[in-house]
C-alpha cells in the first residue's frame, strides 16, 4: 500500500525490499546511483559499456549533460513510472539519442532519413552493450554462412578440472551409510551414476547430521548446495529464479511470475519455493532434464511451448535417440543460461551461468553468447529483430532484414574510396 506506482518488469520481485535500492531514508540520487552499480556494475563492465559514467563526468561533455544527465541511471529509468515505463524499463521518449548524435545523418550517409526511435533496434545500437554491433565486428562477419559447419559451443569441464586437482576415492553404493529407517533404494540407484558419485560426494556430505532433525537432514538446504557451487549459487541469485534471496526476501514462487506459467499447475507447485532442486533432482543431477523439462514444466509463452517442433527442439530430440552427438543439442539452457569460461587457480574453467536473465533483455546480448556459436551474425541479427520467429521458436527463417552490416560494409567502402583517392 505504500508503493508510489507499480516496479519494472526486472524489479518487481524486490519491490517488498525498499531499502535494497533506498538504503538511506534521506538519500538522493547517489544513494540510487550506488544501488544501481552494486547489482549491474560488474555487468557493465563485462560489456565494456558503451555510455560508461566516466564519459558524462569528462569536462568536456559538460554541456551534454545539460541537456541529458547520463551520469545516473535513474535519469533513463526511474522505477515507480508505470505510465511511462517502456521496454528495459526505460522512461524516456525512444528518440534519446537525438540528445547527442543529432547530426549523425550529416555525419554518415547511411543515416540518411533514419527516424531517432530507430536507433535500439536489434541489430543497429544498444546504449550500453555494442559488442555484437560495433562496425569493426559487423565487417569482420560479414558475408558468412547463415548456418556455420562447425559448433563453437565452450565444452563444460569444471567437473573434470575438480577430479584431476581432487582425486576422490569412487564410491560404491555399499560404502553409503544410510540410516535403516530411510528407503533409499531408488535414490541410489540414482546416485550412482551422477556426478556426485564420480566426485566422492555420498549422501552424509548432504545430509549431514543435524540436531534438530535426529541427526539426519531429510530435505538439505540451499546453503549445502552453495558449498560445493558458489560460483552456480551466485549467478542464481543475480537472475529472477534467485534474485529475492540477494535482497533478503523469501524464495520466489511461480505465482508472483509477471509472465504466462503453465495453466494446469498444481497449488503445491504453484506456491512452490524455486531452489537448486527445483530444477536438478539432487540424487541423479540430470543436466538435460534441468535444461529442458524443467523449463517447460513451468513457462507457457509461445516460444516455449513451440520448442518440440521447433529446429532446436528436433536436435534435442535426435540427441535423445542417440543419433546425434550431446554437443550439438539446443535446450533452454544452451541460449538462457549459456556456458562461461573463467579462470581460476590457472586453470581455464567453462561452466554454466546460472543467470537465465544475463542475456535475455536486450535479445542481442545473446548473440555472441550464446547465437553466434552455430550461426552468422547477420542470420542472428536478422532473427532476434523478428518477434514472430522468436514466438514459434525460431521455425523458418527471418522475414526481416536489419542492414547493419549492410552499412558497415557500405561506409567501409566509402572510407577506402576517399583513402584512395587521397593517395
Amino acid at each position: 500500500m505504500y508503493l508510489v506506482g507499480e516496479t519494472t518488469h526486472g524489479h518487481h520481485q524486490i519491490e517488498m525490499a525498499c531499502n535494497t535500492c533506498h538504503t538511506s531514508p534521506f538519500g538522493g540520487t547517489e544513494v540510487l546511483q550506488d544501488a544501481c552499480v552494486s547489482c549491474h556494475g560488474e555487468e557493465l563492465k563485462a560489456v565494456s559499456d558503451s555510455h560508461p559514467r566516466s564519459k558524462f563526468t569528462d569536462p568536456r561533455n559538460a554541456d551534454r549533460v545539460e541537456i541529458l544527465d547520463a551520469r545516473y541511471c535513474v535519469t533513463c529509468h526511474r522505477e515507480h513510472q508505470e505510465d511511462i515505463t517502456g521496454a528495459m524499463g526505460l522512461t524516456l521518449p525512444q528518440d534519446y539519442c537525438f540528445n547527442c548524435h543529432q547530426d549523425i545523418a550529416e555525419e554518415r550517409s547511411t543515416h540518411v532519413g533514419l527516424g531517432f526511435d530507430t536507433c535500439a533496434s536489434a541489430g543497429c545500437h544498444n546504449y550500453h552493450d555494442n559488442l555484437a554491433l560495433y562496425e569493426d565486428f559487423l565487417l569482420k562477419h560479414a558475408g558468412e554462412e547463415d548456418f556455420l559447419a562447425i559448433n563453437r559451443r565452450k565444452a563444460l569441464n569444471s567437473l573434470q578440472i575438480y577430479l584431476d586437482l581432487n582425486n576422490p576415492d569412487m564410491l560404491e553404493p555399499s560404502d553409503v551409510v544410510v540410516p535403516d529407517w530411510i528407503a533409499v533404494s531408488t535414490e541410489i540407484s540414482e546416485w550412482h551414476s551422477s556426478s556426485h558419485q564420480q566426485a566422492g560426494v555420498d549422501c552424509q556430505s548432504c545430509h549431514q547430521p543435524d540436531e534438530q532433525s535426529d541427526g539426519w537432514v531429510e530435505s538439505p538446504s540451499m546453503e549445502v548446495c552453495a558449498s560445493c557451487h558458489a560460483p552456480q549459487m551466485e549467478s542464481f541469485m543475480l537472475g529472477k529464479h534467485g534474485m529475492r534471496l540477494k535482497s533478503g526476501l523469501p524464495n520466489m514462487t511461480p505465482d508472483m511470475a509477471k509472465i504466462a506459467m503453465k495453466p494446469d499447475m498444481s497449488e503445491a507447485l504453484l506456491h512452490a519455493e524455486l531452489t537448486c532442486n527445483s530444477c536438478h533432482n539432487p540424487h541423479d543431477v540430470n543436466a538435460m532434464e534441468a535444461a529442458v523439462e524443467a523449463c517447460i514444466g513451468c513457462h507457457n509463452s509461445g516460444h516455449v511451448n513451440s520448442y518440440a517442433a521447433s529446429p532446436h527442439g528436433q536436435l534435442y530430440a535426435q540427441m535423445h535417440q542417440g543419433n546425434l552427438e550431446l554437443k550439438h543439442a539446443v535446450t533452454c539452457a544452451t541460449c538462457h543460461m549459456p556456458r562461461v569460461e573463467v579462470i581460476e587457480e590457472n586453470h581455464r574453467v567453462v561452466r554454466v551461468n546460472h543467470n537465465q536473465n544475463d542475456n535475455l533483455r536486450p535479445n542481442e546480448k545473446m548473440i555472441r553468447s550464446v547465437c553466434m556459436d552455430c550461426h552468422s551474425l547477420a542470420f542472428s541479427i536478422d532473427s532476434l529483430a523478428d518477434e514472430a520467429l522468436i514466438n514459434n521458436n525460431f521455425t523458418g527463417r527471418p522475414h526481416h532484414h536489419i542492414r547493419s552490416i549492410d552499412m558497415a560494409v557500405e561506409r567501409d567502402s566509402q572510407i577506402e574510396v576517399r583513402d584512395d583517392s587521397y593517395q
